[in-house]
């Protein structure tokens, strides 16, 4: 999972509920659209908290930024259906937030928001000035992260009321020699997760089990596209992001020294390679 650098907005955020066509949304609102207007996607077990170390390098490059919790995702509502978290569900509430937005908008997509992302821009291009893969590959996660995740599902269907048990379970599993949380750190992912509605984990570890390659279909699509990643990935190893790369069309961007989470791991740098590949999109540099 996906673990902020901190927990505080900086001066030029705001936190907010986007009102869409298809329910409200919480949000994190960094800057103005000087340049354009990013809307950020968090992945499996995240939240719009895994960007905070991007708002502040991306609103000063001129960009206004918006990191969303999807629909039943932390601090966004959603109900007790699995099937209201259909990849295909998700990828129309991404289109409401985009059309809430009122402006075209550079979508990022981290792990499990690539997948869908890449939905939402399958389904309907228009919205989108460009689409960046964060950690997101061309189908489902390996095999190994595939047996990790039946597991939490498998737990999830059996306990989605006790989600404090499953919590303590997960975390049993941490590896011994994983770097301690801070105990602020540590309080807000147990809070998120509590706050998270477990059939929306439910579906959503389902479709990263059984995701398939969907990398034709999206070259398709006419839109610059980045995938950008950390040097090392337990989910999709990084030769196939390479790979995907090559296959899309796209640029290609990897942060030295992070793994799963360059937004979170290495901020800075990650926002630079962000802001340089937005401002070489056509039409960058105008409002929107």
């Amino acid at each position: 999972m996906s673990k902020p650098p901190r927990l505080t907005l900086p001066p030029c955020a705001r936190a907010r509920l986007l009102e869409t066509a298809r329910g409200e949304f919480a949000v994190h609102e960094a800057g103005e659209p000087l340049r354009g207007t990013a809307l950020l996607v968090p992945g499996f077990t995240g939240s719009k908290e895994d960007f905070i170390g991007l708002l502040e390098p991306l609103a000063a490059a001129g960009y206004r930024v918006v990191a969303v919790d999807g629909r039943g995702q932390h601090e966004s509502p959603g109900p007790r259906e699995e099937s209201a978290y259909a990849l295909d569900e998700l990828a129309r509430d991404l289109l409401a937030q985009v059309a809430a937005l009122d402006t075209p908008v550079h979508l990022l997509g981290h792990s499990l928001g690539g997948l869908i992302s890449r939905a939402a821009v399958i389904r309907d291009a228009a919205p989108f000035r460009s689409l960046t893969l964060m950690s997101s590959g061309p189908a489902a996660i390996t095999e190994a992260q595939q047996a990790r995740t039946k597991l939490l599902v498998a737990a999830l269907e059996a306990m989605r009321d006790d989600m404090a048990a499953v919590w303590a379970a997960m975390r049993a599993q941490d590896p011994e020699d994983a770097a301690p949380d801070t105990a602020e750190v540590a309080e807000f992912l147990r809070r998120r997760w509590m706050s998270t509605v477990p059939e929306q984990l439910i579906a959503t570890g389902r479709a990263l089990i059984s995701e398939p390659d969907r990398v034709a279909e999206l070259g398709r699509v006419v839109l610059p596209k980045l995938v950008l990643s950390g040097a090392v990935d337990y989910a999709w190893p990084v030769p196939l992001m390479d790979d995907m790369a090559l296959r899309l069309g796209a640029a290609r961007v990897v942060i030295p020294g992070t793994e799963h989470s360059p937004n979170a791991e290495d901020a800075p740098a990650t926002a630079a390679a962000l802001a340089a590949f937005w401002d070489s999109v056509p039409g960058s540099g105008t409002e929107g």
